[in-house]
């Protein structure tokens, strides 16, 4: 789509977990800051249990704690890739469900932003070996579910939770919608400019990722040079792409 028959240059990312979108299109988020988009990301969860699978003592407290710890890690992150805001769900990890409640708050965050784009995690799983079992995650497909929903029909149509129409938040439509991880990719990004920012961003989760994250770069590096090939990219990051 030309930049001419763009309105409004807003971008929403929903996704689960703090990191998700840094793996997912930190590359592709970052192209998009550099050309002015203003983008907003939505992390549905706390964030509470992406820590060690030991970590069993004194839940609730180590619970507290990492969320915020992730909670700073994201901040960095964010502003390593230009990301305007953050807005925090805070449902409980790993018991993200696709609920009517859920799907109005980010109906909220269409209509607050006006987003012109919207990126979400795949609603569906991949059967492929190269994905790994996150692709499974059930925070994941709950926060695609939601988003898909919150998308079409609801944001853009006034029947739908005419309470936040009371509050202000007037029907938005979304007008371009990617999708990550998708059974079937239909569009690409390029990211051999922004990958160090991808891999800088990343390297802002310590506490999920460690600090040597020199594999990782190189895992990174090796997928985006994959994903490019059919689209004759050097790196890329690959979507299922919907015009609205």
């Amino acid at each position: 789509m030309s930049e001419q028959s763009v309105d409004r240059k807003t971008a929403l990312v929903v996704v689960a977990h703090p990191d998700d979108a840094e793996f997912g299109c930190g590359g592709t988020i970052a192209a998009w800051t550099s050309e002015g988009w203003q983008v907003t990301l939505v992390i549905c969860t706390d964030g509470s249990s992406g820590g060690p699978d030991d970590a069993t003592d004194v839940r609730t407290k180590l619970r507290r704690k990492l969320s915020a710890t992730r909670k700073q890690e994201q901040a960095a992150a964010a502003k390593v890739l230009g990301i305007s805001e953050i807005i925090y769900l805070d449902y409980a990890d790993g018991e993200l469900m696709p609920t009517l409640k859920l799907r109005r708050e980010i109906v909220r965050q269409i209509r607050r932003t006006r987003a012109y784009r919207v990126v979400c995690q795949s609603p569906d799983r991949v059967w492929e070996p190269q994905y790994m079992i996150g692709r499974f995650h059930p925070d994941h497909l709950a926060a695609a579910q939601a988003t898909l929903a919150a998308v079409y029909p609801a944001a853009q149509n006034p029947w739908d939770f005419p309470e936040l129409m009371a509050e202000g938040f007037l029907p938005s439509r979304v007008r371009e919608l990617y999708v990550i991880g998708a059974p079937q990719v239909n569009y690409a990004v390029d990211i051999s400019v922004t990958m160090e920012q991808k891999l800088a961003a990343l390297a802002c989760h310590v506490s999920q990722l460690g600090t040597d994250q020199t594999e990782l770069s190189k895992r990174m590096r090796a997928g985006a040079a994959e994903r490019g090939q059919p689209f004759n990219l050097p790196l890329a990051e690959t979507f299922h792409r919907v015009e609205n």
